[in-house]
C-alpha cells in the first residue's frame, strides 16, 4: 500500500513511467514476500513455535498458530528457505533492472533494504529480538519504501513524499507495534525484547502508542501548513476517529484483556468475524485489523486527495 501510494504521487510528475512503476510495485511486493517467510524461517529455528501453545497451557492469553505451514507438516524448512530466497532474489534482480533505467539511487535503497530486511530477525543483528524491530519495519516501509518507489516512479524525489513517507511509516510500525503489546507476555517468556518488552509498563506501552498515532496526522498537518502539501490533504483527519477507537481497543487490552469488542463499521473491513470468533483470536484480531485498516485509509485518503488536487 505505501509503494503504491508513493507510485500515485509521482503520476503528474514528469518523467513518469507506467511499465517501470509497475516493475518497482512488483519488486515491493515480491520482497516483502521474501522477507516475511524469512522472518518465519528464522523465527522458527530460535524458538519452535509451539511455545505459544504452551502459555495458553500455561493460563496466559497468546495468539497461536505462527508458521502453521510449518509445524504442520505442509512443508520443510529447507522449502520455506528456498522461496524466501526465490522471492527476495526477484526482487534484487528487479532492483538491478530498475537502477538501469534509473540510476544508483535505486540500488542503494535496494541494497539497504535487503540488508535491513533480513537483520529484523536473522543473525548476527537479529534487530526484533533488540528493541529495534518496531523503528526498522518503519523505517523499510515508510521513508524506504515509498522514495524508493517514488523515485522509481519518475525518476526524481520531492519534499511532499519525505511529508507523506514519514507518517505513512509511522503507521506500518504501528501495525507491528500493537502486536507487539497483544504479544508482550510470549515475547518475553522467549527472550525477544519488542518495544514493548522494552517498556514493560502498561501506562508507558500506551502513551508510546499515542505519540505514534498522533504524530501520522501532526507531521501531515506540518507539511500542509509549510505549503509542502495542498490544502486538500486535511481529509486524512478524517481518520481520526478510527486512531481514537484502536487507542481506544488497546486501553481495554491492557486494562481489561478478557472485555470483548464488536467490530463497528468504523473500524473498517474485518473479515469473516464469525470465523474469527470460533477460531478463539477475536481479541487480537479487531486491534490489529483496526490498525491495519487505519493505514489503509490514510493511504487511500491521500491518494483521492494528491488525484484531487491535480
Amino acid at each position: 500500500m505505501p509503494a503504491l501510494l508513493a507510485i500515485s504521487l509521482a503520476i503528474p510528475v514528469s518523467g513518469f513511467s507506467w511499465w517501470i512503476s509497475s516493475l518497482a510495485l512488483l519488486g515491493v511486493v515480491s520482497g516483502h514476500l521474501g522477507l516475511n517467510l524469512f522472518d518465519d524461517y528464522f523465527d522458527y529455528r530460535k524458538k519452535k513455535t509451539n511455545y505459544r501453545d504452551e502459555l495458553v497451557h500455561e493460563g496466559f492469553r497468546a495468539r497461536i498458530g505462527k508458521c502453521l505451514y510449518i509445524t504442520s507438516g505442509q512443508t520443510t524448512m529447507a522449502k520455506l528457505f528456498a522461496a524466501a530466497s526465490i522471492f527476495c532474489a526477484i526482487s534484487l534482480m528487479i532492483g538491478l533492472v530498475v537502477f538501469y533505467f534509473r540510476g544508483v539511487f535505486i540500488l542503494y535503497i535496494t541494497f539497504a533494504t535487503a540488508i535491513l530486511g533480513l537483520s529484523y530477525s536473522a543473525p548476527p543483528l537479529r534487530l526484533s529480538y533488540h528493541g529495534m524491530g518496531e523503528l526498522l519495519i518503519g523505517l523499510i516501509f515508510g521513508p524506504m519504501n515509498m522514495i524508493g518507489s517514488y523515485y522509481a516512479a519518475c525518476g526524481t524525489i520531492s519534499g511532499s513524499i519525505i511529508f507523506i513517507s514519514v507518517p505513512v511509516g509511522l503507521l506500518v510500525m504501528n501495525i507491528v507495534y500493537v502486536h507487539s503489546i497483544m504479544d508482550f507476555i510470549p515475547d518475553k517468556k522467549i527472550g525477544k525484547r519488542t518495544l514493548a518488552v522494552l517498556l514493560n509498563n502498561k501506562s508507558g506501552m500506551l502513551a508510546v502508542l499515542a505519540v505514534i498515532l498522533s504524530a501520522s496526522f501532526i507531521i501531515i498537518a506540518a507539511g500542509i501548513l509549510t505549503h509542502n502539501l495542498s490544502l486538500l490533504y486535511w481529509l486524512v483527519f478524517l481518520g481520526v476517529p478510527m486512531a481514537c477507537s484502536l487507542f481506544n481497543l488497546m486501553i481495554g487490552f491492557v486494562r481489561n484483556p478478557d472485555k470483548k469488542f464488536s467490530p463497528r463499521f468504523w473500524m473498517g473491513p474485518m473479515g469473516d468475524w464469525d470465523r474469527i470468533e470460533q477460531a478463539g483470536i477475536d481479541w487480537f484480531m479487531i486491534r490489529w485489523l483496526s490498525a491495519r485498516n487505519l493505514l489503509i485509509f490514510f493511504c487511500l485518503t491521500i491518494i483521492v486527495s494528491a488525484f484531487l488536487y491535480v
